[in-house]
């Protein structure tokens, strides 16, 4: 299964370790069982976003490994891909960029010629993979651009038209901007976890050190030591007794100044809900929990 992770420590820009290769649970030892791709996005100081991505396993690509290690921003997002669609290559790499926005999805729709016609020839021709989660941000963007910057209400409005006319299994996903981020869970196929961290942690004066239960992925940052952040995560990362499993439905969004605010956008089951026996054989595996 893909694995998302979104963090803001806004409006303060903290240094964050996103670990490939020196831990035994880290991004390599992930992209043994999960080998189609590995992508970390953020922003720079003026704002420009930055994404740095791999298409193959990080034991393949040791250049990329190097040069994610560690960065410097306000917001973070960081996706593991195990292909359902597209082939492994850096167009088909998570996460995708546009409008100055940065975007991750969990999931899988179909019906892509209903979604491109959807789309249309212009829009179509903007995106540059094979992807179904790169459409499904194309949709989102336009539905925020037709909204005047709204992106909540982009992300809504293009998730009920996929959920009321396209096949979907799930449509996780982190969206993010130089300081703030949404995410949604829907439906409740995979879990997608939120956590507010004071300063310090649930322990106090203790640095950032996520680990998933199972080697998933590994994030160290010393200056969440004295900062607070928002985190989200496709599972548990530690032992903080503040992860909150996001509702089905739910769309969270944190504010530039950390605050957050949250809802339940799409309250009924989609109109043609996948189940892994309507999968091929590749989809139905890169969707199973490692």
């Amino acid at each position: 299964m893909c694995r998302l992770f979104g963090l803001s420590s806004a409006p303060s820009r903290t240094r964050a370790t996103f670990w490939l290769l020196d831990a035994p649970d880290s991004l390599v030892e992930q992209s043994h069982r999960d080998p189609d791709g590995t992508g970390l996005g953020f922003f720079g100081a003026d704002g420009t976003p930055h994404v740095d991505k791999a298409p193959l396993a990080a034991f393949d690509d040791r250049a990329f490994a190097r040069e994610a290690r560690s960065v410097e921003s306000a917001t973070f997002l960081a996706h593991i891909r195990y292909a359902s669609t597209g082939d492994l290559t850096d167009r088909n790499t998570h996460p995708f960029l546009r409008g100055g926005r940065l975007f991750a999805h969990n999931g899988i729709v179909g019906d892509l010629p209903r979604l491109d016609a959807e789309l249309g020839a212009e829009l179509r021709a903007t995106i540059t993979g094979d992807t179904d989660s790169e459409r499904f941000f194309a949709l989102i963007d336009r539905e925020t651009e037709a909204l005047g910057g709204n992106v909540a209400a982009g992300i809504t409005r293009a998730a009920r038209w996929i959920a009321a006319h396209l096949p979907v299994y799930a449509l996780n996903l982190v969206l993010t901007t130089r300081d703030e981020l949404w995410a949604l869970r829907y439906p409740d196929t995979h879990g997608l976890y939120v956590l507010r961290r004071g300063p310090g942690g649930h322990h106090g004066a203790r640095h950032l050190d996520h680990s998933g239960t199972a080697g998933r992925m590994r994030v160290h940052s010393s200056d969440l030591a004295a900062a607070p952040a928002v985190v989200v995560a496709s599972e548990r990362m530690d032992d903080h007794p503040g992860w909150r499993l996001l509702r089905p439905g739910e769309l969270l969004h944190v504010r530039g100044d950390l605050e957050t605010v949250s809802r339940v956008v799409l309250p009924d089951e989609p109109a043609h809900r996948l189940t892994p026996a309507d999968l091929g054989a590749e989809a139905a595996a890169s969707q199973q929990a490692v």
